[in-house]
């Protein structure tokens, strides 16, 4: 049984988790089976089936104080499935971004990463609403979105496998994991990883379980195109079922190699990329990445203060999925 969730912005830090029809514009909050996505998410076996239930019958329209969630997305009333987690991995699972990224500055890709994939743990306290604005510090910092795709699981023992893992995915959603590319080099070159250049994150309206795909979801990568908008102009809609060097599965494994998860993990691809060029990209870096290459210096600019950007996903029937991820850069203003 197909199933779609959101948190609206109310009841705390942890928001209030509903139940939404299959396009998107009715709600119904369950707090007599779990008040937030993560309790529902730690009780999974026991709590799904009732959700499903709540869910058979929201798309039938039947049920009682029914929220039109259309006019709450709009209005700005969602926050991210999970508003804050325990644990935000992100990968970078499409190789064909990395080598790009990696040669414009001259540097070679290394062959361990065609069988270790890249990860790495960002911040998770905070997560940016789907509607909220993307607030940054200084245009000078070089602001970025990356669109990608995250599923988010139960508990994963240590040292679970590939195949064992794709059975504790149970959650899909889309990401716009913001990027400060101004900053990412000097940290990196300090050894020690991501953290003033990954900044929070906003993750889509709405979290479906993979069978919700349907066919698009083979068991560990979604085959659909993945919509990146920029001011209101297409800006790429690679698949992201193409040219993904590992699945879901392999990542949530690699993030388990050695340690458990707890559930309510948020594991990332990474940013959607694909190899024909006539798909565009999913990241102003790999655009910019692609212009040094072929022009000997980057043309197109960062995010500017006033740009939106939007992030959807249709099914092969054009039927959003997910709900848009649709955001503008602001200035942030300390209070």
């Amino acid at each position: 049984m197909p199933l779609k969730l959101a948190s609206l912005k109310m009841g705390g830090r942890d928001g209030t988790l509903v139940v939404v029809n299959r396009d998107l514009t009715k709600a119904v909050a369950v707090p007599g089976i779990a008040p937030t996505l993560q309790v529902a998410l730690e009780n999974w076996q026991e709590l799904a089936p009732e959700l499903k239930s709540v869910c058979r019958l929201l798309n039938q329209g039947e049920g009682r104080d029914i929220l039109p969630f259309d006019r709450l997305l709009a209005e700005g009333g969602c926050a991210s499935p999970l508003p804050r987690a325990y644990q935000w991995a992100d990968g970078s699972a499409y190789l064909n971004h990395v080598e790009l990224v990696r040669k414009a500055r001259g540097a070679e890709m290394p062959t361990s990463f065609l069988t270790d994939p890249l990860m790495y743990q960002g911040g998770s306290d905070r997560f940016i609403g789907p509607r909220d604005p993307v607030e940054a510090v200084s245009e000078e910092h070089g602001i970025d979105f990356e669109s990608e795709v995250a599923v988010v699981t139960d508990d994963v023992p240590m040292g679970t496998p590939p195949l064992a893992a794709a059975r504790h995915i149970k959650l899909i959603m889309l990401v716009n994991d913001v990027s400060l590319r101004g900053l990412i080099p000097g940290e990196l070159a300090k050894g020690f990883g991501f953290f003033h250049g990954k900044p929070a994150s906003a993750f889509s309206p709405v979290a479906v379980t993979p069978e919700t795909l349907g066919a698009a979801w083979d068991g560990g990568k979604l085959h659909l195109p993945l919509v990146t908008m920029l001011n209101g102009r297409p800006f790429g809609h690679p698949n992201a079922g193409i040219d993904m060097n590992f699945g879901f599965p392999e990542l949530v494994a690699h993030a388990a190699r050695t340690r458990h998860l707890g559930a309510g993990t948020i594991v990332g691809s990474g940013t959607v990329s694909n190899r024909d060029r006539s798909v565009g990209s999913s990241c102003l870096a790999e655009v910019r990445t692609l212009e040094t290459i072929e022009k000997g210096k980057p043309e197109t600019p960062f995010l500017r203060f006033g740009d939106r950007v939007r992030v959807e996903m249709r099914d092969a029937e054009g039927n959003d999925i997910f709900g848009a991820i649709d955001q503008e850069v602001v200035q942030y203003a300390a209070p």
